[in-house]
C-alpha cells in the first residue's frame, strides 16, 4: 500500500469525528476505509487515556506509577496479540511521594497551596518553623554568619513576581506604560535575589545544597509558568531539607511578610520514600516486517513524565497516540511488508535516556531504520507540516497529501524547508544516527490557548485538558503514515541540513510565513534509501 494512503486517513482523523461517508476519498482503498472505522467509529482513545492518566497517574523516572504503566502496556499490547517487551537500559533513583500538608500558622492561618519536588527527602512527621530569607546586602563573612541562622527554618529560594496575573491578560487591559512599569520591576527584582543568591554561593544547586547542609527545614521555591495559578514542578537536590513549590501567590505572600518584618511560620507534613536504585526500562511493541523484516519503522512518544500532574499533554497524548497507532495497524494491517516497532520512552525528561538508551543498544535497527516518528505532547488540531530545513522532504509530503480530502487539505499549511526547532525530544536520538540521511519533519498544532497556559510540566497537566476524540484519535491516526506496503524505495537526493531559506508553496498549500505557539511536534526521520 503507497504511503499517501496512510496519510490520508491519517489527516482525516484530525478533525472532528462524522460519518465516513461524508469524507471525500481521492481512493478507494479499502484498508484506509477500514482504518477510519477502526480508528475514529470505535476509538478506544478514552478509554486508554482514563486508565493511563486517571488512574495510573505521574509516570516520574525511578517512581511505582512509572513501572505500574510500562506494566499495563505490555498486559494490554498482548491482549490485542501485539508483541511487547519490556527493555532494561540503566538504573534510576527510585522514590514515591506521598501525601503533603502546608500550613502558615503565624501570623494568621492559612493552608498554602503547595506541590512536594522531585525526589525530595521527607518531613520525619509535622515540623514546625520560621520563613526566611537570604537578606540584601550579604558579604562572604555575613553570608557565613546568616546561613548558621537557618537551621530548623524553611528558606525562600525564588525570586518573587511582581503580580501573579497572566501577561496576556496584563498586555490587553493594562496600560502601556503600566505594562513596561511591572517588566522594568520584575527584571530588578530578579536581578537583586540573583545577587543574593550568588553571596552564598555560586549556581543555583549550589545554593540549595548550601542551605541544605546548613540544617534548614525545607526549600521553598515557586516556578511560575506565567498562567492563572500554574506553576512548572521539577526536583530538588536537597538531601536532608524538604523541596516543596509553593503557587504564586502563596509565595508572594510569604515573601511580602518576610520583607515587611513579620516572622510568618509555616507547619508542614510531607511524606515521601527514597527506594534506593532501581531498574529503568523502555517498552517496545512489535509487528514483524513480512517483505523486509530487516527494515524498520520506528514510532515512538515518551511514557515518563514529571510528578505534579498526570502527564496527560507531556506525554499522555504521545503514548494513546501510540497504543490507537499499533491497534489500528493490527486490525487492519497485520503483516505489514517492514517491521514497526513501538518506543515507548523512559526518562525522555531526564534527558532523551531511554530512546538514546535503544539507540545504543539497536545497531540493528539504527541500520535499518527506514522512517521514525516521534510525538512528544500537545493537544488540539495539527495545522502546519513544516520541513525541519530540507528541500526535498517537501515532494514527498505533497505526493502524499495529493490523496487526502479537500476539505481537510485545505486547513492544511505545508512549510517547507521550514525551520530547525526543537531538539528537547527523542527525535534527537535518531536524528542522522545511521548512515543515510535523516530528514526532520514537524507537524505543529495551532492553540488559542496563549503559550503561558501551556500545561506541560505543570500541576494542571491532567486529562481535562485533552481535545477529547479530534485529539488522541487524530494523532493515532497520523502515526499510520509509517505503513507501506506497495511503495518502493528510492533513493532521496537530500544531501544535507540546509539553512532556512524562508517559506515556499508546495502542492498549491499554503505555507506558512512566521512561527506561531505550539502545543504538539511530530517530528519524521528519513533515511536516504526510504523513497
Amino acid at each position: 500500500m503507497h504511503i499517501s494512503r496512510c496519510l490520508t486517513i491519517a489527516v482525516t482523523l484530525i478533525l472532528p469525528t462524522t460519518h465516513a461517508a461524508a469524507q471525500t476519498f481521492p481512493t478507494q482503498d479499502s484498508v484506509i476505509r477500514r482504518m477510519w472505522d477502526v480508528g475514529i467509529v470505535n476509538s478506544q482513545t478514552e478509554q486508554l487515556a482514563h486508565v493511563l492518566m486517571d488512574r495510573i497517574g505521574p509516570r516520574l523516572a525511578g517512581t511505582p506509577g512509572l513501572a505500574a504503566a510500562q506494566d499495563w502496556l505490555v498486559e494490554l499490547y498482548e491482549s490485542w496479540g501485539v508483541t511487547a517487551r519490556k527493555e532494561q537500559y540503566g538504573t534510576w533513583n527510585g522514590w514515591r511521594a506521598g501525601m503533603l500538608h502546608v500550613d502558615m500558622t503565624a501570623p494568621r492561618v492559612q493552608t498554602l497551596e503547595a506541590e512536594l519536588l522531585a525526589w525530595s527527602p521527607a518531613s520525619n512527621g509535622m515540623v514546625e518553623g520560621e520563613v526566611v530569607m537570604p537578606p540584601a546586602g550579604l558579604t562572604e563573612q555575613t553570608a557565613r554568619e546568616w546561613l548558621e541562622t537557618v537551621r530548623g527554618k524553611f528558606v525562600l529560594m525564588s525570586a518573587p513576581q511582581q503580580m501573579c496575573r497572566a501577561p496576556q491578560e496584563l498586555q490587553r487591559y493594562a496600560r502601556p506604560e503600566t505594562v513596561m512599569r511591572l517588566d522594568s520591576l520584575g527584571r530588578a527584582t530578579s536581578q537583586e535575589w540573583q545577587a543574593r543568591l550568588q553571596s552564598l554561593t555560586p549556581g543555583f544547586q549550589a545554593v540549595q545544597d548550601t542551605v541544605d547542609q546548613a540544617g534548614a527545614l525545607g526549600l521553598l521555591s515557586s516556578r511560575w509558568s506565567g498562567g492563572w495559578g500554574v506553576n512548572k514542578i521539577f526536583s530538588t537536590s536537597a538531601e536532608s531539607a524538604v523541596g516543596i513549590d509553593l503557587s504564586c501567590e502563596d509565595y508572594g505572600l510569604l515573601y511580602r511578610l518576610v520583607a515587611g518584618g513579620e516572622t510568618p511560620t509555616l507547619r508542614v507534613h510531607a511524606q515521601a520514600e527514597d527506594l534506593g536504585e532501581v531498574p529503568q526500562f523502555n517498552v517496545i511493541a512489535e509487528l514483524r516486517g513480512n517483505e523486509l523484516p530487516d527494515e524498520y519503522v520506528l514510532l515512538g512518544a515518551h511514557l515518563d513524565s514529571w510528578h505534579g500532574a498526570t502527564g496527560a499533554t507531556d506525554n499522555g497524548t504521545g503514548t494513546i497516540t501510540m497504543l490507537e497507532a499499533m491497534r489500528i495497524l493490527k486490525e487492519t494491517y497485520p503483516q505489514p511488508r517492514r517491521t514497526i516497532l513501538i518506543g515507548h520512552w523512559g526518562a525522555e525528561e531526564m534527558g532523551l535516556i531511554g530512546s538514546g538508551s535503544f539507540r545504543e543498544d539497536h545497531p540493528e535497527v539504527i541500520e535499518g531504520l527506514q522512517l521514525m516518528f516521534n510525538q512528544d505532547n500537545g493537544t488540539w488540531r495539527f495545522e502546519i507540516i513544516e520541513g525541519q530545513g530540507f528541500l526535498n522532504a517537501g515532494d514527498h509530503f505533497r505526493r502524499w497529501m495529493s490523496v487526502v480530502p479537500t476539505e481537510i487539505a485545505e486547513h492544511i499549511t505545508l512549510d517547507f524547508p521550514g525551520p530547525q526547532a526543537n531538539r528537547g525530544s527523542d527525535h534527537i536520538s535518531f536524528l542522522c544516527g545511521s548512515a543515510g540521511v535523516s530528514i526532520a519533519v514537524t507537524v505543529r498544532r495551532v492553540s488559542p490557548i496563549h503559550l503561558a497556559h501551556q500545561p506541560r510540566h505543570v500541576r494542571q497537566d491532567r486529562v481535562r485538558r485533552l481535545e477529547g476524540k479530534r485529539h488522541a484519535r487524530g494523532d493515532a491516526g497520523l502515526h499510520g503514515v509509517g505503513r507501506s506496503r506497495t511503495y518502493e524505495p528510492r533513493k532521496s537526493d537530500t544531501a544535507d541540513q540546509p539553512a532556512h531559506r524562508g517559506a515556499t508553496r508546495v502542492g498549491g498549500m499554503p505555507v506558512a510565513e512566521t512561527n506561531v505557539g505550539s502545543l504538539m511536534r511530530l517530528q519524521i526521520c528519513y533515511r536516504r534509501s526510504a523513497f
